[in-house]
């Protein structure tokens, strides 16, 4: 629980930030490797590009799409657990626990859905 936004909170799978001169595919891979383990020689598909706002922090976000087997290696300092939900699941956890999840997650799924 060592985030500094929303601890202990549900968020997406992974999320991070550019470092300086890096563009966003080359970040989306990275937090990849980083928080999940994962190691891919190219991007994910770009799904939904977001500006900035009070609901993402004031942060520019683009969201991809991936679909994988794993494995997967958690990172214990970025990640305390996982878990699959269909997406039914999901928009029910939502509307009956939203302070379970991250309100920045709560606003992309809300673009999503």
């Amino acid at each position: 629980m060592a985030k500094d936004i929303a601890p202990g909170r549900w968020d997406s799978s992974c999320s991070g930030h550019l470092d300086a001169g890096e563009d966003y595919d080359a970040a989306a891979v990275r937090e990849l490797g980083e928080e999940i383990g994962l190691e891919l020689a190219a991007a994910p598909t770009r799904w939904l590009r977001l500006e900035a706002c009070a609901q993402t922090g004031w942060e520019f976000v683009w969201v991809y799409r991936l679909e994988h087997e794993g494995p997967f290696r958690l990172h214990p300092a970025e990640i305390m657990d996982g878990a699959w939900y269909e997406p039914a699941e999901l928009a029910h956890a939502l509307r009956e626990r939203p302070n379970d999840f991250a309100g920045a997650f709560r606003f992309i799924w809300e673009k999503l859905a």
